[in-house]
């Protein structure tokens, strides 16, 4: 069972100034009302120390281009119950302007069980970080 949650933003920012902002991950707990900490090296194949809505977990960072893409995989106890492939990607539209992604595929046998909550509170955190990210990047 796979279900993705998606959403977008349009930032006015050079992909250096969003990158900036949203790399300085020391920096989190001033301004990122969903992500709390994420800590470690942030290196493809390490694990990352990362704490969402209070719930902390040790996903492994599948990417990580600068000013491009961040994405990072993570599992509730073992893999194939509860996974999550977590991204942030930088789209450059050009004239100064980035869409930013920020999404999540859930893939495992309890996805179903938690759709609903996935589409609603966690959807809702994304969309909260996307707007705070915006307006710390377009001042």
């Amino acid at each position: 069972m796979a279900h993705e949650v998606k959403t977008e933003i349009i930032i006015q920012a050079s992909p250096e100034k969003i990158w900036k902002i949203f790399s300085d991950f020391d920096n989190y707990p001033n301004w990122n009302p969903f992500i709390q900490y994420i800590k470690g090296p942030v290196e493809v194949g390490n694990k990352i120390k990362v704490s969402i809505m209070d719930m902390p977990f040790k996903p492994t960072v599948l990417k990580c281009d600068e000013m491009i893409e961040f994405r990072w995989k993570g599992h509730l106890i073992v893999p194939g119950i509860f996974d999550g492939e977590h991204y942030f990607i930088l789209e450059n539209l050009g004239n100064g302007t980035i869409r930013f992604h920020h999404g999540e595929l859930f893939s495992g046998i309890l996805v179903p069980l938690f759709k609903k909550q996935l589409n609603t509170k966690v959807k809702a955190g994304y969309e909260a970080m996307n707007v705070k990210l915006k307006e710390l990047s377009e001042r």
